[in-house]
């Protein structure tokens, strides 16, 4: 769940304000099947609230119940769950999955304000970082990152590289039924969740959790911009919403274009995108239209779900031929 991570770090800042020591763990690596993948994050204050997700609740008591017995004090520190026969038994995590989490106990110091707030400000898309913290000392410091590759964590002896960058962002243009489905969908799996449409006739939607902007969505992309976490879908077969969406968007980092319709129609709206829009057969090549995996789908819901599998697919970078 990425738009967890900016839940967790915007929880670690208000408690580091109000003077609160805190526990930042870290996912670094996972054996077997694990809920959570490399670089999911929680934070507590150490009275048993928290916020964030290590593997969906049986890790997560286990780390508090440490805390409990004032253990876990160092600075940083890397620990294991479910490397042992009796830790599996009580943990019950899924197929014998292991979880290696980094540990690191902070003061509410200026300097460790000034941290998460560099860390908000990269995953809230303004740039990306990279964490580097010594085991040895505790010592952190951020790096610009300009790595493009999925790898989030790195351990190289007794040193830590965490890569941090945007939260995976999905910006609807347009509401309809199918995109209604996707906001859903794209809020199941962690999503920042932004929905654009200043129609009249769509005044009367409200979608829980997602960010409503009234306004033309080429004009919230022109004015917000889209960082490379973004996925741009347009799902409303109004060229008035959709063209402009999709002219708009290709001129920003966002990793993942398209619009619904059939071959046909996508054929038509790449000629007028051209003529009218003056897009470059390299900017025509960006969008993914028709939009999302060939399932088969005919329902909105389903319509839904291939959209959002493909989006996943693009961004983890997989070949369709390789599903």
């Amino acid at each position: 769940m990425r738009h967890l991570d900016v839940q967790v770090i915007q929880q670690a800042l208000q408690w580091a304000r109000e003077g609160q020591a805190q526990w930042l763990c870290t996912v670094l690596s996972t054996y077997g099947s694990a809920p959570r993948a490399p670089g999911a994050m929680l934070v507590t204050n150490g009275t048993g609230e928290h916020v964030g997700s290590l593997s969906g609740g049986c890790v997560e008591e286990e780390f508090l119940e440490s805390l409990a017995r004032g253990e876990l004090r160092e600075p940083a520190q890397i620990v294991s769950y479910g490397d042992s026969v009796e830790q599996r038994h009580r943990l019950r995590l899924p197929c014998g999955g292991v979880l290696i989490v980094l540990v690191e106990h902070r003061a509410a110091s200026v300097e460790w304000i000034v941290h998460l707030e560099s860390l908000q400000a990269a995953l809230l898309g303004q740039r990306r970082l990279q964490r580097h913290i010594e085991l040895s000392s505790g010592a952190v410091r951020l790096d610009p990152d300009s790595g493009q590759g999925s790898e989030r964590v790195q351990v190289i002896d007794e040193r830590v590289r965490i890569s941090v960058g945007p939260a995976l962002r999905l910006i609807l243009a347009g509401l309809s039924p199918v995109a209604e489905a996707c906001a859903s969908f794209a809020r199941a799996i962690g999503c920042e969740v932004i929905a654009c449409d200043p129609r009249e006739e769509m005044l009367h939607v409200q979608l829980e959790g997602v960010e409503m902007q009234r306004v033309l969505p080429s004009m919230f992309i022109a004015a917000a911009g889209c960082h490379a976490a973004t996925a741009v879908v347009a799902l409303t077969h109004d060229p008035r919403i959709d063209d402009l969406a999709l002219m708009e968007a290709v001129h920003t980092p966002a990793f993942y274009i398209g619009a619904m319709g059939s071959q046909a129609t996508s054929a038509k709206r790449a000629e007028r995108l051209k003529r009218i829009g003056g897009l470059t057969d390299e900017q025509i090549a960006r969008l993914h239209m028709p939009i999302g995996l060939d399932l088969g789908s005919k329902a909105p819901a389903e319509i839904a779900l291939a959209v959002v599998a493909d989006i996943l697919r693009v961004y983890h970078g997989r070949e369709r031929h390789a599903l």
